[in-house]
């Protein structure tokens, strides 16, 4: 009924928030690994794990990889594990494309420190959910988005319907966002609402937030239309299940 909860406000700084619910039945059609797979789910958000400073060193790296191509539409990924680059309205592999170029766009610097917040925030969910972070695979996809106001021109443009990560990705166990832009400031819209039974609760983008929750049902959700400005953020996402694991990126 438009009833809507801000679970993280843009201006405040956050130590760690966490909140435990109930866990749905997705994890039950997959095989299950013990002290992983989720028995107590819930959503957290923090920003103590990657700084302002770090975020905006993340955001040059997305910026320079996204200036190599970019979708018609409104909404653009580039995945440094896979090579996949939106171009107009299709995807390119970014090493292929572009070959030994690539290393005058990215350095061993960008990709030593993209491993290094890939791993404070898998310690930060293990933490959180009382697992060990051994026991958790980086797993595809996990790619940079831009977002703008431009009309949507292919499917792979319409980035605001309400979906679950473990139903659309059968892989993700948890999933975690770090946003490297600020709402308000950056763009307008594009907040990031889970969608519970009694209402919404939304996190407001700041660069250097990270909000992480298990993948299932319990966690619906959807991010608003971007109104006006550039939206940029990195997903990144874990598995229990090593057969579907996937390596750091390395230039």
């Amino acid at each position: 009924d438009g009833v809507t909860e801000v679970l993280a406000h843009r201006s405040e700084s956050l130590q760690d928030k966490f909140m435990e619910i109930p866990c749905s039945e997705d994890y039950d059609s997959h095989k299950r690994f013990e002290g992983c797979t989720p028995r107590r789910c819930g959503r957290g958000v923090t920003d103590a794990v990657i700084t302002r400073e770090e975020a905006g060193r993340i955001r040059r790296i997305a910026e320079r990889g996204l200036s190599l191509g970019g979708s018609d539409g409104g909404a653009s990924i580039l995945d440094l594990h896979s090579g996949a680059l939106s171009l107009g309205k299709h995807f390119v592999n970014l090493y292929r494309y572009f070959g030994d170029k690539i290393q005058d766009i990215f350095t061993e610097e960008d990709f030593a420190l993209y491993r290094d917040v890939r791993q404070r925030i898998q310690q930060r969910i293990a933490q959180a959910f009382g697992i060990s972070s051994a026991s958790m695979y980086l797993t595809k996809p996990t790619f940079f988005s831009r977002i703008n106001n431009t009309e949507a021109k292919t499917t792979h443009d319409e980035y605001w319907h309400p979906h679950v990560d473990k139903v659309t990705y059968g892989s993700f166990d948890y999933t975690s966002l770090l946003y490297l832009s600020d709402y308000t400031e950056d763009f307008g819209g594009g907040r990031f609402v889970f969608m519970d039974a009694g209402s919404n609760k939304t996190i407001e983008p700041r660069a250097g937030r990270v909000s992480f929750f298990t993948s299932g049902s319990e966690n619906l959700h959807r991010v608003e239309k971007v109104h006006w400005g550039t939206r940029y953020a990195i997903t990144i996402s874990f598995t229990c299940n090593p057969d579907h694991g996937i390596g750091d990126p390395v230039l």
